[in-house]
């Protein structure tokens, strides 16, 4: 193999390598950075890259090619040089890095403790600002269903600001309204400490201090909070039914992985005084030819990098080289010892093999789905291609479909798919002029293709023309686009019935098979063409409407009423919009404004709505 030439500035470098631990970047010829790593000695984790390449694998082999500078930060420690490489790698994301899939992107659950009425809700930040975070969570969904619950359970506030009397939050019992002073303080700090318990997951500690001020308040005839506290204490129980016990007592994370085509799942199971809490799965970027070891090293240190809690046991389905670096690097995070232990038998082996299970279940479903969608999609273009009898695959089609009332407000719309699936950026509406209170669906088809094809030159035409309608619009689009000089696109036409497809100079339809993805997809396009007709219509309808009315008020001309309804959008707006609102808007002066408030004014007294 032959070796690369190493840049000039990278050997004179190698020469100056301290032997201190500490993090080493690796850039490219623009000053990227695309690989972190750290060192107990920089001198000679660095200089290995750069010597025979023949024991490296093709990713290091890769990296060193494209790698034109380095800089070395020194560290005091190997657990300071551990901690800065987590730092910089979710700084910069390098290319050669393993990391974790969208990391930016996790959610945690907030509490703001620094609050006099704290506040709970979701956030992607986290700050130095004296809050409680939970998480990080992959799964959005059940963040919102956890947080959904939290509310049922724990009437908390969900204001960003306190305000100066009730809202409707509390009238309907979901907020106890600390604005107004309506709950004592230490009660809502109680229920704040039971929350915290709760996304601990120690709900017996939860059910214990339910119980214990349920019966406080009892006896001192506070019979209302005694219901409330009933009513949180029955739900609580109810969630804990769904938690098994697992392993005897503590609080432990069980880690199982899997590789696959798919990709590296890791999974991690929350176990919190016993009991299985929840689990969450995160997939791995940058995993090709490193070693599972590897692998799973990477992912402690930037899992636990991100975590809010740190447990004092974590399960692993095998050894890895940094065990006791990590071991120091946590138990300095968690002030307290952290065991990190690879069990050969009983119920913590058992719990990480479920672990791993789950894992390789995840990318077995995510394989699937994929699978799936490109049966969906490249699989069913290529089933309609052969159904239709087409010479070139439909990669890209345009369908079209005619929408009117009666022949008011006649509207079509075009929309594309490519590669079977939608590209919203290429669709485009007509507003129909020759047809206008008439309808004329043939007549409207001719208008539409010929806007469409009249001058559009070869190259740009689309690989499947499809026409919402039976023969007879199939027949009025024929006329244009043939007219045009397109003579080879093919066209069809979709009946609304049966999904018939016709095709040109073939009065026997094609029958799509049922349940086939050619169907689906012949049914997508037409569906979404017919949404984006009916979308398109319903928004000039509403702009006739509100102009009918407008047009009853006077000193209201059109360039004012098209002033209104840009600057409102909605006649729900403009009802409700001050004087001083509505003379604010292009082309309005204060009279007119008055004009129009007072016009509505007489509507709401006429309805009954003027109530003092």
């Amino acid at each position: 193999m032959e070796e690369r030439v190493i840049p000039e500035r990278v050997r004179e470098k190698l020469k100056l390598l301290p032997e201190n631990p500490g993090v080493y970047l690796m850039k490219d010829a623009a000053g990227k950075i695309i690989y972190v790593g750290k060192a107990v000695v920089l001198k000679n984790r660095v200089r290995q890259y750069f010597q025979s390449q023949r024991n490296h694998t093709p990713k290091v082999r890769a990296m060193v090619a494209n790698v034109a500078d380095f800089e070395t930060i020194m560290t005091t420690s190997e657990v300071e040089a551990l901690i800065l490489e987590c730092n910089l790698i979710k700084k910069h994301r390098p290319r050669y890095n393993i990391s974790l899939k969208d990391d930016k992107s996790y959610p945690y659950v907030k509490v703001t403790l620094q609050d006099d009425y704290p506040r709970v809700f979701l956030t992607h930040r986290i700050a130095k600002d004296g809050a409680r975070y939970f998480g990080p969570y992959t799964n959005v969904t059940a963040v919102h269903e956890s947080l959904k619950l939290l509310r049922r359970l724990f009437p908390l506030r969900n204001c960003k600001t306190l305000q100066d009397r009730p809202c409707l939050e509390f009238h309907i019992k979901r907020c106890l309204a600390p604005c107004a002073g309506k709950v004592a303080k230490e009660e809502y700090d109680a229920m704040i400490q039971s929350v915290l318990l709760f996304l601990e997951g120690r709900t017996e500690t939860v059910e214990r201090e339910l119980d214990a001020r349920m019966k406080a308040a009892a006896e001192d005839y506070r019979f209302e909070l005694a219901a409330r506290l009933r009513d949180q204490l029955a739900a609580v129980r109810k969630v804990a039914e769904k938690q098994n016990i697992v392993t005897g007592a503590g609080d432990q994370d069980a880690i199982g992985m899997a590789r696959a085509a798919a990709g590296v799942c890791v999974q991690v199971f929350f176990i919190r005084s016993g009991k299985m809490i929840g689990r969450e799965h995160f997939l791995l970027r940058g995993s090709e030819d490193e070693s599972d070891e590897a692998l799973l090293a990477a992912f402690l240190q930037q899992y636990y990098h991100r975590a809010t809690f740190i447990p004092r046991e974590i399960l692993l389905p095998m050894d890895i080289g940094e065990r006791e670096l990590l071991e120091t690097w946590l138990a300095e995070k968690k002030h307290a010892k952290v065991l990190i232990e690879v069990p050969q038998r009983g119920t913590k082996h058992d719990i990480v093999a479920m672990a791993a299970s789950n894992a390789e279940k995840f990318l077995a479903d995510e394989a699937a789905k994929i699978q799936q969608a490109n049966a969906q999609t490249l699989g069913a273009v290529e089933e309609l291609g052969k159904y239709l009898g087409l010479k070139k695959l439909p990669n890209r089609m345009e369908c079209f479909d005619i929408s009117h009332i009666q022949g008011s407000e006649t509207v079509a719309s075009m929309v594309v798919f490519e590669g079977g699936l939608p590209k919203k950026s290429d669709y485009r509406r007509f507003k129909i002029q020759s047809t206008e209170g008439k309808p004329d669906d043939f007549l409207s088809m001719r208008e539409v293709t010929q806007r469409r094809y009249g001058d559009l030159p070869e190259d740009e035409l689309p690989d499947l023309i499809v026409i919402d309608g039976g023969k007879g619009q199939l027949s009025s689009a024929l006329e244009i686009i043939r007219g045009a000089g397109h003579k080879d696109v093919p066209v069809v036409g979709l009946a609304k019935q049966f999904e018939l497809v016709f095709r040109e100079g073939e009065s026997d339809p094609v029958v799509l098979p049922r349940h086939s993805q050619a169907l689906y997809l012949i049914q997508r396009i037409r569906d979404e063409a017919h949404r984006f007709a009916i979308t398109y219509h319903r928004n000039l309808r509403g702009k006739r409407n509100l102009v009918s009315v407008l047009d009853h008020i006077v000193g209201i001309g059109p360039t004012r009423r098209k002033a209104l309804w840009s600057t409102f959008g909605t006649m729900a707006k403009i009802k409700a919009a001050s004087v001083d609102e509505l003379a604010a808007a292009p082309g309005m002066n204060r009279p007119a404004a008055e004009a129009v408030y007072q016009f509505f004014e007489a509507q709401r007294e006429l309805k009954g709505e003027n109530i003092e």
